[in-house]
């Protein structure tokens, strides 16, 4: 699959199931992935795979923090892997806090493309996982880092057709600046 098909058919799959991704393969793929744009070449984030009993315990943490009636009490332990973005900017680096966080989301951007090529289906999930103090604790974040999200990953499911999407009008976001030269120097712009 090329770039530009990638890119045009990917969707966010909420069904997913068995195969996920093997440990090597999400390596591999992450390898691509983190050739994504670095400043500094920080690489200011790492991930976390989730699988099986991880899974349920996620759930379980964010199920006993969960408001009564909560729509999405924990989390969805039917998928076959969860790979949670974990936000590590290095501070003091003349590189600013939200250039390496443009690296690490181009990370995980990147990382759902690849996983589409391959055949793959991933949704980006943030909400309560996020702020959890419990998937917090869970995962190892420390004080200085930030939870970003979390992408289900697995086989679309074959029943389930991914929803169309219609091509956003970009022309009205790009514009182009024409300046005018007069006599050695930069003028007005033109029209």
């Amino acid at each position: 699959m090329d770039v530009m098909t990638a890119i045009l058919t990917r969707r966010s799959v909420h069904t997913l199931r068995a195969p996920a991704p093997s440990d090597a393969e999400f390596t591999y793929l992450l390898k691509g992935a983190a050739a994504a744009p670095d400043h500094g070449g920080l690489r200011p984030w790492r991930w976390i795979m989730l699988r099986d009993t991880a899974l349920e315990e996620l759930g379980a943490r964010l199920e006993a923090e969960a408001e009564p009636g909560s729509r999405r009490r924990g989390a969805d332990a039917t998928v076959p892997l969860k790979a949670v973005l974990v936000f590590s900017p290095a501070p003091e680096h003349r590189v600013p806090e939200w250039e390496q966080l443009a690296a690490a989301s181009s990370v995980a951007y990147g990382l759902m493309l690849l996983l589409h090529a391959r055949g793959f289906g991933s949704i980006w999930r943030t909400g309560r996982l996020c702020e959890s103090p419990g998937a917090r604790e869970l995962l190892g974040v420390g004080p200085g880092e930030r939870l970003l999200g979390a992408l289900d990953i697995g086989t679309p499911e074959a029943s389930v057709r991914p929803a169309r999407r219609s091509r956003p009008d970009v022309s009205g976001r790009v514009q182009r600046l024409r300046l005018r030269r007069a006599a050695g120097a930069v003028g007005a712009a033109d029209a």
